[in-house]
């Protein structure tokens, strides 16, 4: 049984309002604060914003696409869709005080699975004391997840676009674990455990961004989609170069024994692979970094007529660099 439903309920059983009526119970357990002065019930919530920057940030989960069920239980998909949001808080040196969730399946869904991904939810936003203000039911034919997160910066957002010439790239976080879970789980294996779990739950550091920010980051961004990709972005908005060496990384044992049993070169995970929400930042040269924080590179001014890019090596890459959509 959960929250005295029978574990075989559908969404069909239950209905829209006894579902949300579920989902208010699980959320009621972990109070946000007194800055709610509205949560679930009412039209929209209502929140007090003390100081500082707002920033808000919306992703979007779609099953088959970001996850499937037959690979992560409920519990987990609730983990990693509150984490890649509040990891793009994180980025902008931020701390997600509120979050709102949409949710939409299809009527046969067991209604425990909803609930699971609730807890799994509510169980990460409590990592940071953050806390689900409210959201959205509907019908579909496969399971969407669309989530708000809203936030706070006591100092100015670190951006993607202030990086200059002379600034040092580091990162902050495991990377490329993920990667090699999900490389191991399409090819129908479930180990390295390590590295399935990672990509199961990911463990974003939430406390680097804040702290990144106070330390003087110039420029900074959750690694989602792939280290080669987000330092594309980080290019880009600067109107710089950037360039990553590979020596900086140590590749831990479990992704050395998956590239070699894939026949794959395990840097390969660490430099296109995302879903671990690392970070990425630059800082200026003389600045100490941070405690957690690993160089990894540089950046690097255009050359005259010159268009961003990000080398490894002082060369081009040609292998993956990370995901795209489309």
């Amino acid at each position: 049984m959960t929250s005295g439903i029978d574990r075989d309920a559908t969404l069909s059983d239950l209905g829209e309002f006894g579902l949300i009526g579920q989902i208010s119970g699980i959320v009621a357990s972990t109070a946000p604060g007194e800055d709610v002065l509205v949560g679930p019930g009412d039209d929209a919530a209502v929140l007090r914003v003390r100081k500082g920057h707002v920033v808000v940030s919306t992703d979007v989960m779609v099953e088959g696409r970001h996850f499937r069920r037959d690979w992560a239980e409920a519990l987990d998909v609730g983990h990693r869709a509150a984490a890649q949001n509040l990891s793009d808080i994180n980025a902008m040196g931020g701390r997600a005080q509120w979050l709102t969730v949409g949710l939409a399946a299809p009527a046969d869904l067991p209604a425990a699975w909803a609930l699971d991904f609730t807890r799994g939810f509510a169980e990460e936003c409590a990592l940071v004391g953050a806390g689900l203000v409210g959201g959205d039911v509907s019908r579909a034919d496969q399971i969407v997840i669309s989530v708000t997160a809203i936030g706070a910066c006591t100092i100015s957002p670190v951006l993607r676009s202030g990086a200059t010439p002379g600034d040092v790239v580091a990162i902050c976080g495991r990377q490329g674990w993920a990667a090699g879970g999900l490389a191991v789980l399409g090819r129908g294996f479930r180990s390295p455990r390590v590295l399935v779990e990672s990509y199961r739950r990911p463990a974003p550091p939430y406390d680097a961004g804040p702290t990144a920010a106070d330390a003087g980051a110039t420029s900074m961004i959750d690694i989602s989609d792939g280290l080669l990709a987000e330092a594309g972005h980080l290019a880009a908005g600067s109107g710089v170069s950037l360039d990553i060496e590979t020596g900086a990384f140590e590749v831990p044992e479990p992704l050395v024994a998956v590239g070699a049993a894939l026949g794959a070169d395990p840097l390969q995970f660490i430099l296109g692979g995302g879903d671990d929400h690392a970070l990425l930042a630059t800082f200026p040269a003389d600045v100490p970094l941070p405690d957690g924080w690993t160089r990894i590179g540089s950046v690097r001014a255009l050359a005259a007529g010159g268009q961003s890019s990000v080398t490894v090596d002082g060369e081009v890459y040609d292998g993956p660099t990370g995901w795209s959509h489309f």
